[in-house]
């Protein structure tokens, strides 16, 4: 099995004597529905040809969030030919361009890859951020998203997502005989890999804290049961002996449990095991279905999917299983629920009116509100920022299945392009 493991890359500040304000004037409010995205001009970066596809990924990246316009370089009226020289922004001001993203690659005597780049505030002339990074021409691409990620924090004043990981459920095959694989891509649809082989179905992949394993259910023998893949060793671990059908596996913040369903005798309630002794404690014990458990950011409570009402609502306890409460109010059926990494909102399905949409709500269930308008949009993750979702959407009468990304405030709705159909999405944290 052929190893995932994240290249090392470092970075350090650029000094180069440009003046770099406090508080620059330049920022995005991303708290705010109705966003200007902001203009900014990215120009093929200079030196090494690998420039122009890093700089070409920046602006995808960018352009993907919404939040930025990204200028045609068509229309640049000058050329860039020394980053270290202060642009002339008069030249930027004329096509209308706020921000100024210049940049340069060199390979260097060990073969690494060297890249510089400046953000400028066009208005302000002045430079924000200056970084330098180096890694193996191999992992241009993660230099890329990172550049993206400083340049949307700097902007934002939040962190950026763009150097994370997308787990997924890869599907082909007609629907008497489908075949559903564990693949892993980057968080634009780049580098898709298959983890398994589709000889036996996997279902639900959650990364954990550090994207290096995933949690997932298996029906490997034809008994479903967790399981968890090492990204490094390609090594599947199935976790727990235990007599009857696990499911719905997902990690705690620290990384050092999976909270998940066991099933027995026909009903389900919810079990934490801790992975440094495997010792298994039971969370939940009612009469009812209870599945689809995820912990708060901070590893105090847990959200989860019960019917113990007499239909699927959406629930929150305390970590050991005290303080069960229904949070979910608000008509239909609601289930699947995600806490955001924020700590501010939980993600969920709504079943009502013959669809499947996303919304969130408050961990109290206040300001309940639906973010989706599809056929059937379901599973919702999470960006590692807090400000975006990823979300399955089967098409009407079947036709195939995709991933979708939204904002949290319900705009910028863009599929994820992905090899055939796919669903069940799980974002990763940033990598380390």
């Amino acid at each position: 099995m052929k190893k995932f493991a994240v290249a090392a890359l470092a970075f350090v500040a650029l000094v180069a004597g440009f003046a770099v304000p406090a508080e620059a004037q330049l920022r995005v409010d991303v708290t705010q529905g109705n966003i200007q995205p902001l203009p900014i001009a990215i120009p093929d970066f200079i030196g090494d040809p690998s420039g122009a596809q890093i700089a070409s990924v920046v602006r995808a990246d960018l352009d993907r969030s919404g939040l930025f316009k990204v200028l045609d370089p068509k229309s640049f009226v000058e050329q860039v030919k020394d980053i270290n020289t202060v642009p002339n922004f008069g030249n930027w001001r004329v096509i209308n361009a706020q921000a100024l993203v210049t940049g340069q690659v060199q390979q260097q005597a060990d073969g690494r890859l060297r890249l510089d780049f400046r953000l400028w505030d066009v208005a302000g002339g002045s430079q924000m951020v200056g970084l330098q990074y180096y890694t193996t021409p191999d992992n241009w691409r993660r230099i890329a998203h990172l550049v993206s990620d400083a340049i949307y924090q700097r902007v934002t004043g939040e962190k950026g997502y763009f150097d994370t990981r997308i787990v997924f459920i890869s599907e082909s095959g007609p629907a008497t005989n489908r075949k559903k694989r564990l693949a892993v891509m980057d968080e634009d649809g780049a580098n898709p890999k298959f983890l398994t082989n589709g000889s036996y179905l996997v279902l639900t992949p959650r990364f954990n804290p550090t994207a290096q394993m995933i949690a997932y259910m298996s029906y490997i023998g034809n008994k479903p049961r967790v399981y968890l893949f090492d990204m490094e060793s390609g090594r599947q671990e199935m976790l727990g002996n235990f007599p009857n059908m696990t499911f719905s596996p997902r990690f705690s913040p620290d990384g050092n449990k999976v909270v998940m369903s066991l099933e027995s005798g026909g009903n389900s309630d919810i079990y934490v095991m801790d992975l440094r002794t495997r010792s298994v404690s039971r969370l939940t014990s009612d009469p009812a279905i209870d599945t689809s458990p995820s912990f708060s950011p901070d590893g105090t409570q847990i959200t989860f999917e019960s019917d113990r009402g007499g239909s699927q609502q959406v629930y929150v306890m305390n970590a050991d299983g005290s303080n069960v409460h229904r949070i979910s109010f608000g008509g239909g059926k609601n289930g699947t629920p995600v806490w955001s990494p924020r700590g501010d909102l939980i993600a969920f399905t709504k079943q009502a009116g013959g669809t499947f949409r996303i919304g969130v709500m408050r961990p109290d269930g206040s300001g309940e509100r639906m973010i989706t308008d599809g056929w059937e949009d379901e599973g919702p993750t999470w960006a590692p920022n807090g400000r975006v979702l990823m979300f399955g959407r089967t098409e009407r009468g079947g036709r195939g299945s995709s991933i979708w990304s939204v904002d949290v405030t319900g705009r910028n709705e863009r599929r994820v392009i992905t090899p055939g159909s796919a669903s069940d999405p799980a974002w990763s944290p940033l990598i380390q």
